[in-house]
């Protein structure tokens, strides 16, 4: 019976130690263990953009008037000055015709006024007063048949038309943004987008660049920085960036886009999760433990860090990181992870872990952040 009761307590005890050192370890933070590895690290400005023709032109009406005739023309090409659509000139007609009436009561009373000025009967001042206003109308007749020739809309260059916006019975709008056709060259395309102000310094003509596409998901689409606008948009802090695409892009006209323009590039250099580095530290785990270790970094992505010194390829860490982490804290690490994860930007077929990622990043406000 003793015996019994002693084998029982020793359970009970074995138990209760069994728990105490579950709770412990169950206690402990857990860290997910992360590879240092290598592969391309890179630096980007995030921009997003759309779609256009290099040449190209917008035509639009001076004059909120009825479509009265539009060319079947969309997808189809037209020489400079074809007709592309006609507004209705009823109104401006009934006017000049008012015009043109009124200036040939002037020119009788021209001649009158000579006629009387030659017989010293009129003065010279009521011959000129007349003279003025026949002029006057002269003027003001030239300036309607401009207008009612603005009622003719004509194609601006040679070109394809790009779009047609209008059919016949509709209100010609004369806002900023109504326009009737769109005339241009279908290629070369570009892309004109917007950049932070505040990233435009490390903008550069001939930087390479990656696209992403809602139309192309799977794809990484190439493209090179051509043009920089000297002014910017004080109002939205942006800056033009325009952005070469080459001959086969799959982007079409109106697309918009996502871009990653790449500042500098390092491939084969040692990479870190971002969110493993902590006022500059980074936390090696060995055995069950921490270790602190202070780490120089270089080129910063918003995913990837490269390390410059203080960890060695194949050295794993806590990832994320915590602020209330200690030098010899014991933790409980996960599993560790197969491959470090993907950068923010990288050339397709880049090594694996590089700071930069296979596309832009969907949402990024700057340096592909999102």
């Amino acid at each position: 019976m003793t015996f019994r009761r002693g084998f029982q307590i020793a359970l009970l005890l074995a138990a209760v130690l069994g728990a105490a050192g579950y709770w412990r370890f169950s206690s402990l933070p857990e860290v997910e263990a992360v590879a240092i590895r290598r592969g391309t690290a890179a630096e980007i400005v995030y921009a997003t953009g759309v779609v256009e023709p290099r040449y190209w032109s917008k035509v639009s009406t001076l004059q909120r008037e009825r479509i009265v005739e539009i060319c079947d023309c969309e997808g189809k090409r037209v020489k400079r000055g074809d007709v592309l659509a006609r507004l209705d000139p009823t109104k401006e007609k009934a006017q000049l015709d008012e015009m043109e009436a009124r200036r040939e009561r002037l020119v009788g009373d021209v001649a009158r006024a000579k006629l009387l000025l030659e017989r010293k009967v009129g003065t010279q001042t009521a011959y000129e007063q007349v003279l003025t206003q026949m002029q006057e109308y002269d003027a003001r007749i030239a300036a309607q048949k401009r207008r009612i020739e603005d009622l003719i809309l004509r194609a601006p260059m040679d070109g394809v038309v790009l779009r047609k916006d209008g059919e016949v019975g509709e209100i010609a709008a004369t806002t900023e943004n109504a326009v009737l056709f769109w005339v241009g060259e279908p290629k070369p395309l570009r892309i004109v987008a917007d950049v932070n102000e505040e990233d435009i310094p490390r903008v550069k003509v001939g930087q390479k660049v990656l696209l992403r596409s809602e139309a192309f998901k799977e794809k990484i689409l190439p493209a090179t920085v051509a043009d920089i606008t000297p002014k910017g948009d004080p109002v939205n802090k942006t800056f033009r960036v325009y952005l070469a695409l080459p001959e086969g892009t799959p982007l079409v006209i109106g697309m918009s886009v996502e871009a990653n323009i790449v500042v500098e590039e390092k491939a084969g250099v040692l990479l870190i999760p971002a969110e493993a580095l902590v006022d500059g530290a980074a936390f090696r785990i060995v055995g069950r433990r921490l270790a602190k270790v202070q780490v120089e970094t270089g080129i910063r992505g918003t995913r990837m860090v490269e390390v410059v010194t203080g960890l060695d390829e194949g050295a794993v860490v806590a990832s994320p990181a915590a602020l209330d982490f200690y030098d010899g804290e014991r933790v409980r690490v996960m599993r560790p992870k197969a491959e470090a994860p993907g950068g923010d930007a990288a050339a397709p077929g880049a090594g694996t872990g590089g700071a930069a990622a296979d596309a832009p990043k969907e949402g990024a406000s700057r340096e592909g952040k999102p």
